[in-house]
């Protein structure tokens, strides 16, 4: 058995299991920042640590079936409406949870 190539395999779990764990707590997939983090072990790790905050982004109501998306979202998943930049928008969850809302 080729000791080298478990090794190789046992390092790049552990970089998985890292980037995963960093996105899952930026309110991503664990499982997106798993594979990249164990496909590109360094970089993708850098990547999960340097991504956004998911619950810290602001966000907005669809028009038509008025569930709350993120800012960024182009179109409501729910209704596939297009939306437009809003005027006013919702405040992120972390502020919400905090009772911090402005």
């Amino acid at each position: 058995m080729d000791t080298y190539g478990f090794g190789l395999i046992v390092i790049l779990f552990f970089f998985g299991l890292a980037g995963g764990y960093v996105g899952k707590v930026k309110g991503s997939s664990f499982t997106i920042w798993f594979l990249v983090s164990f496909c590109v072990p360094f970089i993708g790790l850098l990547t999960a640590v340097l991504y956004r905050y998911e619950n810290q982004e602001l966000r907005r109501q669809c028009p038509r079936c008025h569930k709350v998306v993120r800012l960024y979202d182009a179109v409501c998943m729910r209704c596939g409406y297009e939306l437009e930049f809003p005027e006013v928008a919702i405040a992120p969850e972390a502020q919400l949870r905090n009772g911090v809302a402005r």
